[in-house]
């Protein structure tokens, strides 16, 4: 079954083909991905009009790119499967409206997919992928969740962010200390030339017990050790370096509780601080000492992008799920909710 998937719940446009006929990584036909960061960096954030606008005007051409870089003509795609939720509605709602135009003008299923699913699912396109039950962390900009996956479709929640997402503080981190946007990356980038130890922060909520997380009173922390130092390019870096440590150790201590917790040693990490890679080697050394693994998808699939949603939407077309003709799309989603898709288990 060749899956057409559309990403467009932010501020990334993306298109991708995922044939399931096809073994592991080699299922991913073609996908490409156009970022939004240029236009919204002017704002320092982004700005949900100018995202859906710009989806409008990149999404059809990205479509017609991706079908050919897979050697695919329209006619022959199975299914179509698309962002429905959580994010900006107007962003949402251009993708699902091409992703129904398509299935109806195809006499094809489409399926509208939860974005956090598919973040949690693309581990699973890889080679030797993880088979349920695991724990999944979920941890991007919008969101940090420790999950229990019993099944695909049935999931627990373990934890999750009281406030700012991980990703989140990294990005009001780097804007305190005045780099550019998107700040995330270049926090971490810069942590890379810090020394470590030259500033220590709090592990938050690592004192108590608990799965939750808590990332402002250590944005906080940051905040002020930066106002009280001499604000030089070594300084930044030794900053930026102790505000990623104690990100990474947290979020550590925080996994290993929650395998202990589901009786697991396997856990998947998704979304765009997935990609970080101090986080990658800890938690695989955590995963290994454990007699277990860490599993994590290819660093281009940990930020928004279609084949997750292909992935995911190929999942449920086979479990026989689809949606009827109308655009749905769902800004606030809770991931619980889905049904569970037993054919694909």
């Amino acid at each position: 079954m060749k899956v057409l998937g559309i990403e467009s719940s932010c501020d990334e446009t993306g298109v991708a083909v995922y044939d399931t006929a096809l073994p592991g990584a080699a299922g991913l036909r073609a996908h490409t991905v156009y970022s939004q960061v240029a236009l919204h960096a002017e704002y320092g954030g982004v700005v949900p009009e100018l995202a859906s606008r710009d989806h409008v005007r990149k999404l059809l051409p990205l479509v017609r790119q991706t079908l050919a870089e897979a050697g695919l003509g329209v006619g022959d795609i199975d299914g179509v499967a698309y962002t429905a939720g959580p994010g900006l509605v107007g962003a949402l709602l251009v993708g699902a409206g091409v992703a129904r135009s398509l299935a109806w003008a195809l006499d094809v299923p489409a399926v509208g997919v939860h974005h956090m699913e598919g973040h949690l699912l693309a581990p699973l396109m890889e080679d030797d992928p993880p088979e349920p039950p695991f724990v999944a962390l979920l941890v991007s900009g919008g969101h940090t969740q420790l999950v229990a996956v019993d099944a695909i479709g049935r999931y627990r929640l373990l934890g999750e962010t009281l406030d700012d997402a991980a990703g989140e503080a990294f990005d009001k981190t780097a804007k305190l200390m005045g780099l550019p946007y998107p700040g995330g990356p270049q926090l971490a980038a810069l942590a890379e030339t810090g020394t470590a130890g030259a500033y220590r922060f709090s592990r938050p909520m690592t004192d108590r017990p608990g799965l939750d997380f808590s990332f402002s009173g250590l944005k906080t922390q940051v905040l002020l050790a930066w106002r009280q130092s001499d604000q030089s390019g070594g300084t930044r870096a030794d900053i930026a370096r102790g505000f990623e440590d104690a990100v990474v150790d947290t979020l550590a201590i925080k996994c290993e509780r929650a395998l202990d917790a589901a009786g697991s040693d396997v856990i998947v990490v998704s979304g765009g601080v997935g990609a970080n890679r101090r986080l990658r080697a800890r938690l695989q050394a955590m995963a290994a000492k454990r007699g277990g693994r860490a599993c994590f998808p290819r660093p281009a699939l940990c930020t928004d992008n279609g084949a997750m949603i292909a992935f995911a939407g190929a999942l449920r077309l086979q479990g026989g799920q689809h949606d009827d003709a109308a655009v749905h799309v769902t800004p606030r989603w809770d991931m619980a909710s889905l049904p569970p898709v037993a054919a694909a288990t």
